[in-house]
């Protein structure tokens, strides 16, 4: 089934807040909102329980003080109304909700409501979390760490409302010590940067069970706030895809030269030549050292593979125009030599990709990089090297943040790859896959993922959709491959999953 681009949205914690204020500036009101969500909530809860006739237990709603509190009211409200036991919880010193909104929907609950009981929790068959909600930016203490501690324990279904207690909507991230584990999470509007980054991810309840509601949020809001931060998708980046048509040849699909290294790390350019080839590129060159060309050569039937014994023959090749994307970084080495390449690459006016080895030697010559002005550059870092060129950003703190700073400060495309790999353009567009299955982290494919987005920029796909896609169709290929696989394993699964 296709999926449009605003299925794909997600917006901050700070953006959910002024969706609110801008609703009620424009004629609704807090508690229709409220009623809205609360709704949404029983009917997802409903979607996860039997029939009431046949429901084998009581559902426990934990309300907390403020607006998330009042969504619980609410949500329990309908339940109770729908034939379900319902038991509201609440912390001693949340007796009296705080928002007033939370209080109107608390009087309009008149079912069983009593502060936590530990025993009756552990008895229960769904534990819904409403005790905080998006706006939470601190740790969870006292009795809330208690009553999250002792709901993770219990053998039940957890159900988030927004986000589970605990979680940094924006970072993926523990507040602290503690966060509700959910098994499904119930969202408003759009989804939030920490439902799709680790272990934020994990913690929501996995990708098939973050679920959206709508609560009526008008368009306007939307429309006078342009989404700039989505989930990777191929309705992000389809419409650019390069397809040939029936008068294609080679010639229009791009020239990609990579640089090959030496031993012990040969087959890293072989599966990135690959990858670039199999992924579109017209033509692919590898460009090996003279001790290497025999076996690059006679192992590279369909690449073309030139020797080069200096830099200067590198350079050589480079004014060949028909060449117009480089990818440097698999099996380079690590030095001066590279670092030299980097930037004669980019004087020359090609499309660059740097991956491994060159970003390594990149390192400490930011302030060059941003020195050549305007380019299509294109890096791909994994957490060890992003930390030896971005030493200053504290990407373990605010992965996402993190990689629009680093996209901002070099003019790049940054892709910083890992569980959740996340893609950014200098302009603020930032991309979050979470589709990446765990046995992608073996050695050799992010040298297929170099050569995948290399590829695709060769045959004049934009350098950010191109990562973009890369990166998509990278994940898709691994789990086509399945468990077990090896990274040779996705040059050939790739083919299955093109668009």
């Amino acid at each position: 089934m296709k999926t449009t681009l605003a299925n794909h949205f997600l917006m901050s914690a700070e953006e959910t807040k002024s969706a609110d204020v801008w609703a009620v500036e424009h004629g609704m009101s807090l508690l229709d909102l409220m009623e809205q969500a609360g709704r949404s909530v029983a009917e997802a809860v409903v979607d996860y329980a039997e029939k009431p006739e046949s429901f084998p237990g009581e559902i426990v709603m934990l309300c907390g003080p403020g607006n998330n509190g009042g969504d619980g009211y609410v949500a329990a409200r309908y339940l109770s109304e729908w034939g379900y036991h319902v038991h509201v919880m609440r912390a001693v010193e949340d007796i009296s909700p705080q928002s007033p909104e939370a209080s109107a929907m608390a009087l309009r609950w008149t079912g069983s409501v009593g502060e936590f009981d530990h025993e009756r929790a552990s008895s229960a068959s769904i534990i819904v979390d409403a005790l905080f909600g998006v706006g939470l930016s601190r740790a969870l203490e006292g009795q809330y760490a208690d009553i999250i501690e002792v709901s993770n324990q219990c053998d039940v279904f957890r159900i988030a409302i927004d986000v589970p207690s605990g979680l940094n909507a924006d970072t993926g991230n523990q507040l602290g010590e503690i966060c509700f584990v959910a098994d499904a999470t119930i969202t408003f509007s759009r989804r939030k940067p920490g439902h799709l980054i680790a272990p934020g991810r994990f913690l929501s309840g996995g990708l098939g069970h973050i679920r959206l509601a709508d609560i009526g949020i008008p368009q306007g809001f939307f429309d006078a706030n342009p989404a700039i931060l989505f989930e990777n998708d191929p309705a992000i980046w389809s419409s650019v895809y390069p397809h040939a048509g029936p008068y294609s040849h080679k010639y229009d699909r791009g020239h990609m030269l990579v640089l090959g290294g030496r031993e012990p790390a040969l087959g890293a350019s072989r599966l990135a030549s690959i990858a670039g080839l199999r992924i579109g590129a017209g033509l692919v060159t590898l460009a090996a050292p003279s001790e290497t060309y025999n076996v690059q050569a006679s192992t590279l039937t369909d690449i073309m593979v030139r020797r080069m014994d200096s830099n200067f023959g590198f350079i050589g090749m480079l004014a060949d125009q028909r060449i117009n994307t480089v990818l440097l970084g698999p099996g380079a080495g690590v030095g001066e030599k590279t670092a030299e390449l980097i930037f004669e690459t980019l004087n020359k006016n090609k499309k660059l990709v740097l991956d491994a080895d060159a970003l390594t030697s990149l390192a400490g010559r930011l302030p060059q990089l941003q020195s050549v002005g305007m380019k299509e550059l294109v890096l791909t870092p994994h957490e060890g090297e992003f930390a030896r060129l971005f030493p200053e950003l504290p990407f373990s703190a605010d992965r996402l943040k993190a990689v629009q700073m680093a996209a901002k400060q070099t003019g790049a495309v940054v892709a910083l790859k890992g569980v959740s790999t996340i893609v950014a353009a200098p302009d603020g567009r930032s991309v979050i896959n979470a589709c990446a299955p765990a046995w992608l982290s073996v050695g050799g494919t992010g040298d297929v993922l170099a050569g995948i987005t290399a590829g695709l920029i060769a045959q004049d796909m934009p350098v950010f959709e191109a990562t973009c896609a890369a990166v998509w169709l990278h994940s898709q290929a691994a789990m086509k491959a399945g468990k077990g696989m090896i990274a040779s394993d996705l040059l050939n699964t790739l083919v299955a999953v093109l668009p």
